[in-house]
């Protein structure tokens, strides 16, 4: 995060601009606030200091790592004055892998922190002094939550007693490329745990390396693992060809009964992360079938799916309630993804209307709708900072819009045209506290009132937090 960012997301202003820290001290600090991933934050004569791992209400001693002229950052040292909410991690891996970044918090006090960190960026950023915010919806099942799981492979420094180089498996650090191996995983299913330990069996079986990345040499990359309820899909990337792609599926098979789907893809830019966008089906399907708030979606290695089912529909199901529809309003979905809440509108509304960049979402949003026989609903593959501002240029009108962009929130010309588009509701669903509430600003500012703002922990155990805010017309009115 920049230094901007860092000072925006903590309230600093420029009166925050005295302090005796420097790089190396030690100090006891009292833990008043939560930053934006779930920091704790003190104040040391007037500067915020960030402080990872600290709860709220506690004392501690913390040494001072880095020091910039309006806030600093430290490392937790010792708990002077523990908060009752706090608890012993319950992953080995906790300390280094860096995932799980709430595992020492209660999950009561995970859904308060998230609670605040939306009322924080919607206060100081948004600027809605004293605005209402809902408790954050929990889920009722926190562990072992996630639909999809991503593992990447490295090389044994060292060699076994065979003098070979195993291949590991496991999750990169946080903010790095250094592999962490893990056995266990709080918040990953079982079968996908299941998959990763077959695959590296696989590889160190048949001798086959991790790719290297300052060696540029190796061959395996990564593994995909995604369960639905048609069943898990295990995709493999790799540089170049997939050796002994039987014999791994065979070992898939027999120790993963869910299997339904093996996809092997290959990704020679070390740049890219995935699976590569052309790919091979080796078993099974290349689709999963998956059911969210009643409606049925194929779901490909490349689709877009909220990693947690449960929460899912609780999100979903917030957004679609905030805007009250009827058979009578034309709504536009922006980001629209799959379709997967354009669909749902559309059992409630006269008309949908899906607005997505990405073309197989687009391709598999109107299989999607074919699959549910619902005809009210379209979509256009066009990036929404074009579509939009052209569709309302041409006199197109929407009584409602449910806007979900990506983390950097929504283009100006997007939000331009959705203030030119007529509607009268807007249901703002976002996984970015800041850009959020950067954007409700100027929403207001276009005559439009947040009315409610739903706070959703789609990933329990990260500082991740989902939020629905409804935005009205009628209810700006109201205040004039």
């Amino acid at each position: 995060m920049d230094l901007n960012k860092k000072r925006m997301n903590a309230g600093i202003t420029a009166d925050d601009d005295s302090s005796e820290l420097s790089a190396g001290s030690t100090v006891t600090l009292e833990i008043t606030a939560y930053g934006s991933e779930g920091q704790g934050i003190a104040r040391h004569n007037g500067m915020a200091v960030f402080v990872p791992g600290a709860i709220c209400g506690e004392t501690v001693e913390a040494e001072i790592k880095k020091a910039a002229p309006s806030f600093a950052e430290a490392k937790l040292q010792k708990i002077l004055r523990p908060s009752a909410e706090r608890v012993i991690p319950p992953c080995p891996h906790y300390a280094e892998c860096g995932g799980c970044d709430l595992l020492h918090m209660s999950y009561a006090e995970q859904l308060r922190m998230k609670r605040e960190t939306v009322r924080s960026a919607m206060e100081r950023i948004g600027g809605f002094r004293g605005i209402e915010i809902l408790p954050c919806i929990g889920a009722d099942k926190p562990e072992h939550y996630r639909n999809k799981a991503v593992f990447q492979f490295a090389n044994a420094e060292k060699t076994n007693k065979k003098n070979l180089r195993q291949v590991l498996s496991g999750y990169y650090e946080q903010k790095s490329h250094k592999l962490v191996p893990v056995e266990t995983c709080m918040i990953q299913n079982e079968e996908a745990m299941t998959a990763k330990r077959i695959v590296a069996e696989w590889a160190n079986l048949f001798g086959i390396r991790a790719f290297d990345e300052k060696q540029k040499s190796g061959t395996l990359r990564q593994l995909m693992v995604r369960r639905t309820e048609g069943g898990a899909m295990a995709a493999i990337a790799t540089t170049g060809a997939l050796p002994h792609s039987d014999e791994l599926v065979s070992m898939l098979k027999r120790g993963l009964p869910s299997l339904a789907s093996c996809i092997h893809g290959i990704n020679r830019n070390p740049r890219d992360p995935g699976i590569g966008s052309k790919t091979e089906l080796l078993f099974g399907s290349s689709e999963l079938s998956e059911t969210v708030c009643g409606l049925k979606f194929n779901v490909s290695a490349h689709s877009f799916l909220q990693v947690n089912p449960e929460q899912t529909q609780k999100l979903y199901l917030a957004a679609a309630n905030a805007l009250n529809l009827t058979a009578n309003d034309d709504v536009a979905d922006v980001f629209c993804g799959i379709g997967t809440i354009s669909l749902l509108l559309a059992q409630r509304a006269r008309s949908v209307l899906g607005i997505e960049a990405v073309p197989p979402a687009v391709k598999d949003a109107w299989r999607n709708a074919k699959l549910n026989n619902i005809k009210n609903a379209e979509f256009i593959c066009e990036n929404a900072e074009t579509a939009l501002p052209r569709l309302v240029a041409e006199g197109k009108r929407f009584s409602a819009i449910l806007l979900d962009p990506p983390r950097r929130g929504a283009e100006k010309p997007t939000l331009d045209a959705i203030a030119n588009s007529g509607a009268e509701r807007i249901a703002y669903v976002s996984c970015n506290p800041a850009t959020l509430a950067r954007d409700c600003k100027i929403l207001a500012a276009a005559g439009y009132a947040p009315m409610s703002v739903q706070p959703v922990d789609m990933f329990p155990m990260t500082h991740h937090v989902e939020t629905v805010v409804l935005l009205s017309r009628e209810a700006a009115a109201g205040l004039h």
